[in-house]
């Protein structure tokens, strides 16, 4: 298994993936963490994620807990992503504040999610404050994940939203205001709520400047 799992040839590998998740064996658990920090191939590092989610959650979520300390950007990704999958409560507080914060947007991104899916109620407010400090950050990807992960969270995110609105950096304000109308019409494209976003803070701007002057 561990042959084929190294194979260079993508769909040997992701033959050996989904042979592993349908036959569980908790022998090959490291094999397969091994391979998902290190596996190129999307469809191939799905599968894998797949079979982990197949072995019992006592044997992989601490096995889990040590990825998302590994120096490896992709073990660290790959552990996160693996934690969504399999949606055990337990794994909430290992959901640090350093991996929310990662440099790495892609650990970032799929820490917010997991975040978001295995955050108690109690929490929440918690982790809306902590999410909206990261508004503005990155790229349109990056952002439009962010409000997913925001919007996901309910209501308990408009206070901070509001507070947001009126950061004196534009793009987080216009960042929060977008974010607050996909809160408000899920169904809102991201690209129309951000321009729409902007002409308000953009507006708000030139009154504030106008009063300035007088």
């Amino acid at each position: 298994m561990a042959r084929a799992l190294a194979a260079e040839d993508a769909s040997i590998r992701l033959q050996a993936a989904l042979a592993a998740g349908s036959h569980p064996d908790p022998g090959l658990l490291e094999t397969l963490v091994e391979r998902c920090a290190r596996e190129p191939d999307f469809y191939v590092r799905d599968m894998l994620t797949w079979a982990l989610t197949r072995l019992p959650a006592e044997t992989t979520l601490p096995r889990m807990r040590r990825e998302l300390d590994s120096e490896r950007v992709q073990a660290r990704s790959q552990g996160l992503h693996t934690l969504s999958k399999i949606g055990d409560r337990r794994a909430w507080p290992w959901i640090t504040r350093e991996l929310l914060r990662d440099a790495d947007d892609e650990v970032a991104r799929t820490a917010w999610r997991v975040a978001v899916a295995l955050v108690p109620d109690d929490e929440k407010q918690d982790l809306a404050d902590e999410l909206v400090r990261q508004l503005g950050r990155g790229d349109r990807t990056v952002r439009l994940s962010l409000s997913r992960a925001l919007v996901d969270l309910g209501e308990v995110i408009e206070p901070a939203l509001e507070r947001a609105a009126g950061h004196p950096d534009p793009a987080v304000a216009a960042h929060a205001r977008a974010t607050e109308l996909l809160r408000r019409n899920p169904e809102t494209d991201f690209d129309a709520a951000v321009d729409e976003a902007k002409r308000t803070v953009s507006l708000g701007a030139e009154r504030a400047a106008g009063t300035a002057d007088c």
